[in-house]
């Protein structure tokens, strides 16, 4: 048989060899620091400004007029970040858009968090997308976020990174007295309100409590007051940092890849691609976790109002400009895991090591709540991984009936652009400490960089 006819998935150390290989690890090392920079939302989308401000992206004003050359940024509430360039070739063709999310699983405060119980003081939480709670406890923990006062002034707030600062830490039942909690169905053994984040045990002194030990503290550091938490955007997050995985150092773990390894290498090949004669388009997007609902999730119109924008300065339909646009949602998808195969089906499913993942559809069961890409855009993107040798596989997320999920693609696919997942096999997905390969992030980098370049 003509081997040309069979289709095998293959490592990207088998197919292009110790050049490529040295290549991720040298890229590993960007993207460690956009994670440990980056533990939110915000935090994120600061990182990128700063990346792409030293490469000659400004900053655009909604209404304002655009012409080719120019590189822009649109940060819209500091928690969703448009970053575009506008190419030479004619705006009718269409914009080549690239769309990750920003925002990650994690644990929030609630609006009135303080409060005191058994001699320690707390916050009280509310878990923000799809964690699994047994995960959060008994583990260090960091707070990140901002605190808006009623005079309008921003407070930034970061504990638990550097080496002298404190951690936080929720509290799990000791074995001894957990007979009755270890018979309990693993989503019930923690409960959302038993993430209650120890702060403090010492109160101010013999007539005051540990609570107002702990306010004091705040106040003295941030000069806030209790009713500031009202108007506050503060986050618990793993206190970990990105690091390398394995003796040979292959893998990456962190907290955030999910969707932060798509970012980062939609940022990095926009700025490897200065000459690129398309208009482009990454989009860091926020709320994908619970919906994209918001101002700054994938929902809000935004958006278009940009590439009516563009349309507008070029006398253009931005109607057609739509119709004529490509888009990578770029997400992860799950690598299969040798520990629990029986979710997987192993001809479908992506791998750790093979490169980047095309993902058709997401959804669940009979694929509800999904953009199901075309086969003519399948086509042009395999023609163009081609010519830019790059690794690539398909995925899906696991057994037909075992679960399933969904990202921006049907958001974007909804404007009559066509859409495609793209991203990076995952292991551990949604949990406080991630696992990827380093030659899969750099794989991704170069896909998206081709989808940018990509002539035909």
């Amino acid at each position: 048989m003509n081997k040309d006819l069979l289709y095998k998935k293959e490592t990207v150390y088998k197919k292009l060899g110790k050049e490529t290989v040295d290549a991720a690890f040298a890229y590993a090392e960007g993207y460690k620091s956009f994670l440990d920079n980056g533990k939110t939302e915000r935090e994120s989308v600061d990182a990128a400004i700063a990346l792409m401000s030293a490469h000659g992206y400004r900053e655009y004003t909604l209404g304002d007029t655009v012409k080719a050359g120019d590189k822009l940024y649109y940060n819209n509430r500091g928690k969703n970040l448009f970053v575009f360039s506008i190419g030479t070739e004619d705006i009718r063709n269409g914009i080549r858009i690239v769309a990750s999310h920003v925002d990650a699983p994690r644990i929030d405060l609630k609006q009135c968090p303080l409060y005191e119980d058994g001699g320690m003081a707390y916050f009280k939480t509310h878990y923000y997308g799809g964690i699994r709670k047994y995960q959060w406890v008994a583990t260090p923990l960091a707070l990140h976020g901002v605190v808006i006062t009623k005079d309008g002034k921003t407070i930034k707030v970061c504990v638990g990174e550097d080496e002298t600062d404190p951690v936080f830490y929720i509290s799990d039942l000791l074995p001894h007295l957990g007979y009755e909690q270890a018979k309990l169905p693993l989503g019930d053994a923690i409960r959302g309100e038993q993430l209650n984040v120890l702060l403090g045990n010492m109160p101010e002194d013999e007539e005051n409590s540990v609570k107002n030990a702990v306010l004091t503290l705040i106040a003295d550091k941030y000069g806030i007051t209790e009713e500031d938490f009202f108007s506050s955007e503060l986050c618990v997050v793993p206190a970990a940092k990105a690091r390398d995985i394995g003796f040979d150092r292959s893998m990456i773990g962190s907290y955030g890849h999910d969707d932060r390894v798509c970012a980062y290498p939609s940022l990095t090949a926009l700025i490897d691609s200065p000459d690129c004669k398309h208009t482009v388009m990454c989009i860091l997007a926020d709320k994908e976790e619970i919906g994209s609902d918001g101002a700054s999730g994938m929902q809000c119109d935004l958006m278009l109002d940009i590439i009516d924008a563009i349309a507008s300065s070029f006398g253009v339909s931005s109607a057609l400009v739509r119709a004529n646009s490509k888009c990578l949602s770029a997400d992860v998808c799950c690598g299969y895991d040798p520990n629990f195969p029986e979710v997987f089906e192993r001809m479908n499913t992506a791998y750790v090591g093979c490169g980047a993942v095309f993902t058709k559809y997401t959804g669940s069961r009979g694929k509800s709540g999904t953009n199901d890409a075309n086969p003519e855009f399948i086509a042009w993107l395999r023609a163009a991984m081609e010519e830019y040798n790059v690794v690539w596989q398909s995925g899906e997320l696991g057994k037909v009936d075992a679960g399933g999920g969904g990202t921006v693609a049907k958001f974007i696919s909804k404007h009559n652009i066509e859409t495609i997942d793209l991203g990076v096999p995952l292991i551990a997905m949604h949990a406080p400490y991630e696992m990827v390969a380093k030659v899969d992030v750099y794989e991704t980098h170069k896909a998206v960089k081709a989808f940018y370049n990509f002539d035909r």
